[in-house]
């Protein structure tokens, strides 16, 4: 069993870490954190920086919401690069920008350190079955050490090349997730407006070749009115601003990426920004006069 250090203990960050303290490794996390008791209580250990998270395990993984909270994680002077040993491996489980991961890859190398940046889609729900899928960047001989992590917390994980390429994937996980979001919401909009049956729609085309897990899933939310968030529409939007991001760096015009971020913003505006993201719907809905 594996000595894991886990930080991040949020909406998917405490699920994920409970699934690695109940395969029994042995965790350590934040006692800050404010779900640090629950995981205690399971047998976790708790310490009071992530310096010393660092120092007591062999694998730390990082599950934040953004960049800046990385780099905070990371660089800070109690920080995990203040405490991590030469072997141990870094992997972060968030969101970020590729030019992060890739700088935090960098700053472990010169501790002796491999960095693996591998960000996760699945949602919450994905989380707390240990079916999400897991996109790696980094080497193969620390993706192959932390692979027996992964297949607990996830239903795939597949290295897709150097530091940086897990989360470039990502990004391109989240254009083409808020671009179907859009669509489906943008659909059924136009049929709810032209009094077409919804949930016979909804059967018709998932039998087609426009079937989606998203047409099946958030097209049912839709239906059901429920906006309740499996995963905020702040964050993807973050995710949104990260791939443009990568489109500006390698000059790579992103135009449809580009115009559903700014129907987020008009959710977010709206002071929508805590429900689930395919609350799209609502937007297009008022912009349609069905409110």
């Amino acid at each position: 069993m594996t000595k894991v250090g886990f930080i991040g203990l949020g909406i998917m960050g405490k699920p994920m870490a409970i699934n690695l303290l109940n395969a029994g490794h042995e965790l350590i996390v934040l006692e800050t954190n404010k779900a640090a008791g629950d995981l205690t209580h399971k047998g976790a250990t708790a310490f009071s920086t992530c310096k010393e998270v660092a120092e007591n395990a062999e694998i730390i993984i990082t599950m934040l919401p953004d960049s800046p909270e990385v780099n905070e994680v990371v660089f800070a002077d109690h920080g995990v690069l203040a405490g991590i040993k030469s072997k141990s491996i870094f992997v972060d489980m968030s969101t970020i920008a590729p030019s992060t991961a890739r700088e935090v890859a960098e700053a472990m190398k010169k501790k002796g350190v491999e960095a693996l940046d591998a960000p996760v889609s699945g949602g919450q729900v994905g989380a707390e079955s240990g079916n999400l899928s897991i996109m790696v960047g980094g080497s193969q001989e620390a993706y192959e050490k932390v692979k027996p992590l992964f297949e607990i917390m996830g239903k795939s994980a597949v290295l897709i090349g150097d530091a940086g390429a897990g989360q470039m994937t990502k990004a391109c996980n989240q254009m083409i997730v808020g671009m179907t979001i859009q669509a489906v919401a943008e659909s059924f909009t136009l049929a709810k407006k032209a009094g077409v049956n919804l949930e016979k729609m909804r059967e018709a085309l998932l039998g087609g070749f426009a079937q989606s897990r998203i047409l099946d899933l958030h097209g049912q939310r839709i239906i059901d009115r429920n906006f309740d968030p499996g995963f905020k529409i702040k964050l993807h939007r973050k995710d949104m601003n990260i791939a443009l991001m990568a489109g500006k760096e390698f000059k790579v015009p992103l135009y449809g990426s580009a115009l559903v971020a700014s129907h987020m913003d008009a959710v977010l505006a709206a002071g929508l920004d805590e429900k689930d993201h395919s609350a799209l719907a609502l937007l297009m809905e008022k912009l349609s006069g069905l409110e």
